[in-house]
């Protein structure tokens, strides 16, 4: 199971995606490769393992102005069908 979390302050947006498998792995890589590739914004994007043998996607949007972020991640979460956020 993904579990995903978004944090959000001015002009900052983060989204973190937690996965357990590399089924999970590539099924988030695919969509947030393809999503992101459709704007001209691009976030910072890096990976982090945790605990639990799994590991964290980090999307990080710094100077959002126009708040197109959410957007993004709206359509992210959506695609992964990821009903609720941490």
């Amino acid at each position: 199971m993904i579990d995903a979390e978004v944090r959000s302050e001015e002009r900052y947006s983060k989204l973190s995606l937690a996965y357990y498998n590399e089924s999970e792995k590539m099924q988030i890589n695919n969509c947030v490769d393809a999503i992101i590739a459709q704007y001209t914004q691009q976030p910072e994007i890096h990976t982090t393992t945790i605990s639990n043998g799994g590991e964290v996607l980090v999307i990080e949007y710094h100077d959002d102005v126009n708040r197109e972020s959410g957007a993004i991640f709206e359509q992210i979460l959506q695609e992964l069908n990821i009903k609720q956020c941490l």
